[in-house]
């Protein structure tokens, strides 16, 4: 079989670079290698960021409305090619045939918001904000910015990021993982044929190398992440360090409550789908189940039934339920996950690693497979119940009541998301309330709603880690892996909020609202503010946008951020404009700009 060269795309046309490093690509299925990568150089960054920059101006320049015919035309090929990204996706990441096309519908999702930009991208207009004063807002795009993206999710995570920042006028970046490169080029070759201009989408290949030469250069105005919790800490403090607007979405543990009166047969095909779709291996995995009274002993016989009937097989397959694992790297590491467990003292009822590949398909004897695996009697002082394991390892923890349900999910380090089965409609609302995660679920399994997530996040669940600069004296307390921000009064605060947001679920309690650190969306700076004795108190600090004597002026009945200039004054360095829900996709890649004129 020949061995693919997976080259880099900048200015429009592939490109080989001048590196001489490469990075073996392999058949998860069969543990063949069936291509080789190109990993970039520095020199390689440069060229596309050079070429992206080029880019910008006359790209910004152009109406929205032209823009969104681009993103038209690229939305039906996408559509017309959309089997093609899939088989890439098995191919390279093993996921099975039927869920690797869910994902590229779910990138699809975004790519038909991001058409209409010319109605999303419209300004603000206020008459008479102080007297011979109006107020407008207005987005403009950042200029060239980056993602860099992970394996899991090959065509989807990408969508998150640059469509939509491509549709608002910006020229990007797209750094994949070297682990599953090959749709990224297939995504670019569908946008140059859309009539997309040369330059405006590039994908650099690469590894650490890559990131870090991002990371510095000067004319990258916005990264975002999407990664492991280490990996996401160091992109946000290296990007803010260098001046940069960063999201940066980190690791996850997501558990599953369920109640004594639930429906178990539901609540099995939801565990049994969450815990070993995509072989574990996605951030909404469900990897705890938390099993309250006696429904423990119920629904234990109907989990290790389901999970030794997995099939796992060949992603091509389409009877197969369970792929492969990624590499044989994070085939080791999950396997030394189930044996910490086993040696902690948790009760393994069903071993994924006694698990026969020949029953896999044809040729597939060298893969790296691994069966579903199944714990009982788990605490929450053994290392697979706090660590992201990212792999088919369900751990189940028995607890008393609904209390100590709720106590244990909200004292874990992560909250992603949650989920709870149960018949009672009290119960469901009062965990919907109490819960201090991100995404909630009722008699449901988590899934990714691309559109509205960030705006769901809450406290501590892969926080949107907003822009450039963070007074960490002003935050005088503790900001543990970027989950949440705890001040000197203790109090849990939300960097969400830098985009004056309002996180859902609304179960925070009133001393939680005084002291969220409040900042202006889109600005070049995040200013700590705190509800003192009913007034808003801020730590004043020269703007870095140059204007000194702005004044950020909030309504405390609405914890709005309204930025107002002297007459004569045509710009402030940041905007009031609120961005709820969806519009979040827009604050991470455009800069709202204010004016107000006499």
């Amino acid at each position: 079989m020949s061995i693919a060269n997976i080259n880099h795309f900048i200015g429009g046309q592939p490109a080989a670079g001048t590196s001489t490093r490469a990075m073996d690509v392999f058949n998860p299925a069969t543990g063949a290698v069936t291509g080789q990568v190109a990993l970039a150089n520095v020199a390689d960054v440069n060229t596309a960021v050079a070429a992206a920059q080029a880019a910008f101006p006359a790209w910004a320049d152009t109406p929205p409305i032209r823009r969104a015919r681009v993103m038209f035309k690229f939305l039906e090929l996408v559509n017309q090619h959309k089997d093609e990204l899939a088989h890439l996706i098995t191919a390279e990441h093993g996921k099975v045939f039927t869920d690797a096309q869910g994902e590229v519908a779910r990138g699809i999702d975004i790519i038909e918001f991001s058409c209409g930009i010319a109605q999303l991208l419209k300004g603000d207009f206020t008459d008479q904000v102080s007297t011979g004063m109006d107020n407008w807002t207005l987005r403009q795009p950042l200029g060239v910015v980056a993602g860099i993206t992970p394996f899991n999710f090959p065509v989807m995570v990408p969508m998150w990021m640059f469509p939509v920042a491509i549709a608002a006028g910006n020229t990007f970046i797209l750094k994949p993982s070297p682990t599953d490169p090959s749709a990224s080029l297939l995504m670019a070759e569908l946008f140059k044929k859309a009539g997309l201009p040369d330059g405006v989408f590039n994908v650099v290949q690469g590894d650490k190398e890559a990131v870090d030469a991002l990371l510095v250069h000067p004319d990258v105005k916005a990264i975002s992440f999407v990664g492991s919790t280490p990996i996401a800490n160091y992109i946000y403090e290296t990007g803010a360090h260098f001046g940069k607007r960063v999201q940066a979405l980190g690791g996850a543990k997501n558990h599953m409550v369920v109640m004594p009166d639930a429906d178990l047969d539901q609540a099995v095909d939801a565990l049994i789908g969450a815990a070993y779709g995509s072989a574990g291996e996605r951030c909404m995995a469900i990897s705890v189940a938390v099993l309250v009274g006696d429904v423990a002993d119920k629904i234990m016989p109907k989990l290790i039934e389901r999970t030794k009937a997995l099939k796992v097989l060949n992603g091509t397959n389409l009877a197969a339920e369970m792929g492969p694992i990624v590499t044989a790297a994070a085939h080791q590491r999950i396997t030394g996950y189930i044996e910490a467990g086993a040696q902690e003292g948790a009760q393994m009822l069903v071993d994924g690693r006694v698990f026969d590949a020949a029953q896999t398909g044809e040729g597939c004897a060298n893969g790296f497979w691994m069966g579903g695996t199944l714990f009982d009697h788990v605490t929450t002082d053994m290392k697979i119940y706090k660590e992201e394991i990212f792999g088919p390892v369900l751990s189940c923890v028995r607890v008393p009541d609904f209390a100590q349900a709720v106590k244990i999910i909200n004292d874990h380090e992560f909250g992603n998301g949650v989920s709870c089965f149960t018949r009672d409609g009290n119960v469901a609302r009062e965990f919907a309330r109490r819960i201090q995660v991100g995404m909630v679920g009722i008699n449901v399994p988590l899934e990714e709603e691309p559109v509205r997530r960030h705006a769901r996040l809450r406290r501590r669940g892969r926080a949107l880690l907003h822009q450039a600069e963070i007074d960490h004296a002003a935050l005088a307390g503790e900001h543990r892996q970027g989950r949440r921000i705890r001040d000197a009064d203790g109090q849990i605060s939300s960097p969400l909020r830098a985009f004056g947001a309002s996180p859902a679920g609304g179960g925070t309690t009133p001393e939680a609202r005084q002291s969220r650190f409040l900042g202006v969306p889109g600005s070049s700076h995040f200013t700590p503010r705190r509800m003192v004795d009913g007034r808003w108190q801020q730590r004043l600090r020269p703007c870095p946008g140059g204007l000194e004597n702005a004044r950020h002026v909030f309504q405390p009945d609405r914890g709005l951020p309204v930025a107002r200039v002297p007459a004569g004054r045509r710009r402030a360095c940041c905007g009031g404009r609120r961005a709820p829900g969806a519009e979040l996709h827009l604050a991470r890649w455009c800069h709202p700009r204010a004016g107000d004129g006499a």
